[in-house]
């Protein structure tokens, strides 16, 4: 068995031989036939491919100089803007607009009292518990941070005008005595239910918008007051510490004699 093994496996290797003899010289050819196909195709697609080329790297070409173009114009038009808005006048105006801000959130409803809202959850947000006692910011405390607020603006256009650390202090300090009358004044006042507790099921006092934006224009008060006082000031350099800089930056002259530097030495 084992010899017509070996006389089978011979006879598979001679078939084997010999088809591979004779697919040999159509393969060789049908490599030169592709060969000179891909040659004749890039013949034709190149000079139609090259003016298309040429267009793309022109085209990638005008965009980097526009680029670069618009970044110089940026970095000009960044240098300019920092000459006129100093990190001073910046803070100036947050605190101009702060102060803005919180006489703006005194007429605007700062808390109600909703009634009813365990009935209206799960429903749309067209659906909403109805509010009632609804008041102002400015109601809860007399309308005492409208002064405070126009104070504010007219030390942030002070500090517009002229460079004063002290009005940032000032305003801070403004900002400071408007959140406590928020945060202890107008948040119990907020969260207080009143009478509609037993007038009503399911009665919660919310805070709204206007609660929000008198803290918010009270924060920045404080944050831009403090910027402002802290922001990096101007080195004055007098004309005699000019002029021992520039002696330090002046090189130092050669010698031009042989009797200079044996001086020297």
């Amino acid at each position: 068995m084992i010899a017509a093994l070996r006389r089978w496996s011979r006879q598979v290797d001679r078939v084997s031989s010999r088809g591979l003899e004779r697919a040999y010289p159509p393969l060789l050819l049908a490599r030169h036939r592709s060969a000179r196909g891909l040659r004749r195709a890039w013949a034709w697609l190149w000079p139609r491919l090259r003016p298309l080329l040429g267009f793309l790297f022109t085209a990638v070409a005008a965009g980097e100089r526009l680029v670069r173009r618009t970044c110089a114009l940026l970095v000009r038009a960044a240098t300019a803007a920092s000459r006129v808005i100093t990190p001073g006048r910046a803070a100036a105006v947050v605190l101009i607009a702060a102060g803005a801000l919180l006489v703006v959130s005194q007429f605007i409803d700062y808390r109600g009292v909703e009634i009813g809202q365990p009935g209206y959850a799960g429903l749309p947000d067209a659906a909403q518990a109805p509010t009632v006692e609804v008041r102002t910011a400015g109601g809860a405390h007399a309308y005492l941070l409208v002064p405070v607020g126009l104070a504010a603006m007219v030390l942030g256009m002070l500090a517009l005008r002229r460079e004063a650390r002290r009005l940032g202090l000032l305003v801070a300090a403004l900002g400071i005595l408007s959140l406590a009358v928020i945060l202890l004044i107008d948040l119990p006042h907020g969260l207080d239910e009143g009478a509609q507790t037993s007038r009503f099921a399911g009665t919660s006092a919310v805070l709204q918008d206007g609660f929000y934006a008198e803290l918010s224009a009270a924060g920045a008060m404080v944050l831009a007051g403090l910027l402002y006082y802290a922001r990096p000031c101007r080195i004055r350099i007098n004309l005699s510490g000019r002029a021992a800089s520039a002696r330090r930056r002046r090189p130092r002259r050669r010698a031009s004699s042989r009797v200079r530097v044996a001086r020297r030495a």
